[in-house]
């Protein structure tokens, strides 16, 4: 049984709105699912999982600037900012600190909603005590 899990960070890497999906579910439905909490920001980074034109325009709605990186499969390349993405590894040690909580990295609970709690109370843990 696989999840992934869905994340919208501050700027420092601390967890502000969190989602479960799936294994194999795309990362369109992530996306989806957090739009609305997006706060307002000027720009955001996301993984290449992130890319598409629907989402690209709606944070474009918002006034948010999309530095996600264009699929390989895409046939016009996206530009984005090299130098800000590399700020994404904030989001990354943010996970990699997740998964150093043993219930977490080898997700005892079946249940998503148990699961969930157990990373929301994980990430309060870490980030706000």
């Amino acid at each position: 049984m696989n999840t992934k899990l869905h994340a919208i960070c501050y700027r420092q890497g601390r967890p502000l709105n969190l989602f479960v999906t799936a294994g194999p579910v795309s990362d369109y439905i992530g996306a989806r699912a957090l739009l609305s909490s997006i706060p307002n920001v000027d720009w955001l980074l996301g993984d290449r999982g992130y890319d598409a034109d629907w989402f690209r325009d709606a944070l474009k709605d918002k006034g948010i600037r999309a530095f996600i990186p264009g699929r390989k499969q895409r046939k016009t390349p996206v530009k984005y900012g090299k130098r800000r993405y590399k700020r994404r590894n904030r989001i990354e040690i943010m996970f990699g600190r997740l998964k150093d909580w043993r219930c977490v990295a080898t997700r005892y609970d079946r249940c998503p909603k148990v699961f969930l709690s157990a990373i929301a109370l994980t990430e309060t843990v870490i980030y706000w005590s």
